[in-house]
């Protein structure tokens, strides 16, 4: 089965989990190419600039500091997603115009890929990018869905003092984190700050993703429903919450 990874270039975790998931994935699996978008919570538009101050505004000095040390240090080493693609022969697919133009489209389609996998994609797809392929297309989630949709899910379940949370991985539609479910796998909270969550949900992930991709191969996946009726959604947080994320004692690192 032909694979094509939809991303961004985040420097923090995302290269390392890729490296996890190209040794887990089924042999008769190919990465043969990977789409990495610009996209952020802020804004594809927004300088990165504007992001910053953004980021001080709302999560505060030290956050900012933490961030920025480490951003400059992934910097620093080529911790990129670009160099995870040189490194394993895997080509990037660049798109001149937004991911569902009928150019992307055909850009993507001439690779002849029989799945989608899209981890951290930062936009909606709509039908023509969704049904591109025999097999269509998946995303990953850090969430028990349909509960915790929309953005930062660890975040979200600490601030809510959840004692679980999970994985899922499921097929996209055009909705928000709304298509159904193939894999989902919980785990315990326990004692970890935001960034040892999200660490550790990547980690799951991918796994949940070798897994989902496995299902799909051979043709073995059972649905599960991402109800409407139980969802909730969350959107990026304010300076409130953030304050509010502190007085529960939670800790992003």
């Amino acid at each position: 089965m032909r694979i094509v990874i939809i991303t961004q270039n985040d420097p923090f975790y995302l290269k390392k989990n890729l490296e996890y998931l190209v040794t887990i994935i089924p042999k008769n699996c190919e990465i043969v190419g990977c789409i990495v978008d610009d996209v952020s919570q802020f804004g594809r538009k927004k300088s990165f600039i504007f992001k910053s101050i953004r980021t001080l505004q709302i999560f505060g000095v030290k956050f900012f500091t933490y961030y920025a040390i480490r951003f400059i240090k992934a910097k620093f080493e080529n911790n990129s997603i670009r160099k995870f693609l040189a490194e394993n022969k895997i080509e990037e697919i660049k798109l001149d115009k937004p991911i569902n133009s009928d150019e992307s489209i055909k850009k993507i389609k001439s690779f002849n890929p029989d799945l989608l996998v899209s981890i951290l994609g930062g936009q909606i797809f709509k039908k023509k990018l969704i049904n591109l392929c025999e097999n269509g297309c998946i995303n990953l989630h850090t969430s028990l869905l349909p509960k915790y949709r929309g953005m930062m899910p660890t975040f979200w379940v600490l601030k809510n003092n959840e004692k679980s949370t999970g994985v899922s991985v499921f097929f996209v539609d055009e909705g928000i984190d709304s298509g159904p479910i193939i894999v989902q796998e919980k785990f315990n909270i326990g004692n970890r700050t935001q960034a040892e969550l999200i660490k550790f949900s990547k980690k799951k992930g991918m796994e949940a993703i070798a897994k989902a991709i496995n299902l799909i191969n051979e043709k073995k996946y059972k649905l599960m429903p991402n109800s409407e009726k139980d969802k909730s959604y969350y959107s990026f947080p304010t300076r409130k919450d953030v304050i509010d994320f502190k007085k529960l004692n939670k800790k992003f690192y």
